[in-house]
């Protein structure tokens, strides 16, 4: 999309639509607009005043509010203005201009526009499916349409875009309707039973119409070739600059891509593009998905007058079943098994019971005894006292571990020394709690600026922290590379 100036200014002659007047401004210019249908372009104030005046809604209009809301239209551009001179016979008639108004073209469209709009729910939509029928026909036409003139070219082609804006804005508001609340609300009623046929053949015969013809014409369309489409668009636009327009700048660039934009829509509205499924795929996929739960809907009625007549016998059933009963108490039995019990008793809690069985009854079950409380705020079950009891003998126990497993640690720490130091790349195949204290250092190390202590406070460092060689260290569940770090420790006596 291109950002214009004319896209971005305000449209000031639509005010009239929402301005504080409007039941009087709007009245003018549909006047103005029906005159204009009868090719009569110039009225003066006289024959709007009388008209206007001519309705009961308007019986107290006077001749100066007439002249008031013509200038407020002129002053929004809705009219435009010549001052009529053949009946002045006096300078003062000359300075009190006497004015003709003609409807301006802004006003033409808005005026269109609002009727539409007023027909918008009157008319309706529908699916047409002779449109898609007419369309194939005019299709057909665009091999010939390569050496024929401007005119004839520019009048199919206005033909063909007609009959292609109008399919697919009535599938759209036709969908649109189909799909509302309202709709929706309409199929669940018994009503909707004495459409449903009707409603249903109507959109299988679209989608009948669809099936024949949007194969047809995505085949045409792909035999057009890229120069016969350009010699059409620049036709279309060649005609449209040859059209005489009165103070309308024009440019021919545009009408030749508004040309090429209307065929690309038409391409995509019936062809596959890029694995993005076309228009005609999905509006036949919506029409079928339409089909399918109108019949949900109306298989839904249909069960529930069914269920409502079944569920009329089998109580005419019961109630011969009732009458038949002797006497009243077996009345009662009969109804407890129809209906269930009227007042049950429930027993609630946590029972251990001797047998899973259904048929078990309550009162072949073992008595159990449930401790009742009182029900009252105050009441705190009594706590029960406990003793301290004394660890010192599981403490101990867990120095002695803990102890035992130091020791040992040393002894393997020692075992891999040479000369107060642990080189990394000359160690020999490690057990998994060796290596893990090991890390355990060498991280501590890494952490501390590169010196740290073991668990028994013995210092040490890493003697080459910025080494970039590497070395693999072999363990009994498996090796791993890594600098070859040398750790050094002080002796004992220099902690």
């Amino acid at each position: 999309m291109q950002l214009s100036d004319k896209l971005m200014k305000p449209i000031k002659e639509t005010t009239y639509l929402t301005a504080e007047n409007a039941r009087r401004y709007r009245v003018i210019l549909r006047y103005f607009y029906m005159q204009y249908e009868k090719i009569k372009y110039w009225m003066e104030q006289e024959e709007i005043y009388r008209e206007m005046s001519s309705h009961e809604e308007f019986s107290e209009y006077t001749i100066e509010q007439c002249r008031q809301d013509l200038d407020a239209l002129v002053n929004w551009g809705n009219l435009l203005t010549m001052q009529d001179t053949k009946r002045v016979a006096s300078i003062e008639a000359f300075k009190n201009r006497q004015y003709r108004y003609q409807l301006a073209e802004y006003s033409v469209e808005i005026e269109r526009m609002t009727i539409r709009l007023e027909k918008l729910f009157v008319e309706g939509a529908s699916l047409e499916p002779t449109l898609l029928e007419k369309i194939k026909t005019e299709m057909e036409k665009i091999f010939q349409m390569a050496g024929k003139p401007p005119l004839e070219v520019y009048g199919w082609w206005n033909g063909l875009n007609h009959d292609f804006i109008r399919l697919n804005q009535n599938y759209q508001d036709y969908m649109r309707d189909l799909n509302s609340a309202k709709a929706e609300e309409l199929m669940k009623t018994a009503q909707f039973l004495m459409y449903k046929d009707k409603l249903i053949d109507y959109l299988r015969s679209f989608v009948k119409g669809l099936q024949l013809n949007a194969g047809m014409i995505e085949e045409i369309i792909k035999k057009v070739k890229p120069e016969e489409a350009e010699g059409i668009f620049r036709k279309v636009a060649e005609y449209e600059m040859s059209i005489p327009r009165i103070d309308t700048e024009v440019d021919a660039k545009e009408f030749y891509e508004k040309a090429k934009g209307r065929f690309k829509s038409m391409q995509e509205w019936f062809m596959e593009s890029g694995g993005v499924p076309s228009e005609a795929s999905r509006l036949f996929d919506m029409t079928n998905e339409s089909i399918r739960k109108i019949t949900r809907y109306a298989s839904r009625i249909s069960e529930q007058f069914t269920s409502g007549a079944n569920r009329k016998e089998e109580y005419r059933k019961l109630s011969e079943m009732f009458l038949a009963c002797r006497d009243v108490k077996e009345a009662h039995r009969l109804s407890a098994v129809v209906f269930g019990v009227e007042k049950p008793l429930h027993l609630k809690g946590d029972f251990g019971r001797i047998t899973d069985s259904i048929n078990s009854g309550v009162y072949e079950e073992p008595p159990c005894a449930l401790e009742i409380v009182p029900r009252v705020r105050e009441y705190r079950e009594r706590s029960e006292r406990s003793h301290i009891r004394d660890y010192g003998q599981e403490k101990e126990q867990a120095r002695k571990e803990a102890m035992e497993r130091l020791e040992k640690e040393r002894g393997m720490m020692e075992e891999l020394q040479e000369n107060g130091e642990i080189d990394f790349s000359r160690l020999p195949v490690l057990k998994k709690n060796a290596r893990n204290t090991l890390l355990r250092w060498l991280a501590r190390a890494l952490e501390g600026s590169g010196s740290s202590k073991t668990e028994e406070g013995r210092f040490y460092y890493i003697e080459n922290i910025s080494t970039k060689e590497r070395c693999v260290v072999e363990c009994e569940d498996g090796s791993f590379e890594m600098p070859s770090f040398v750790l050094k420790f002080e002796e004992a006596d220099g902690l």
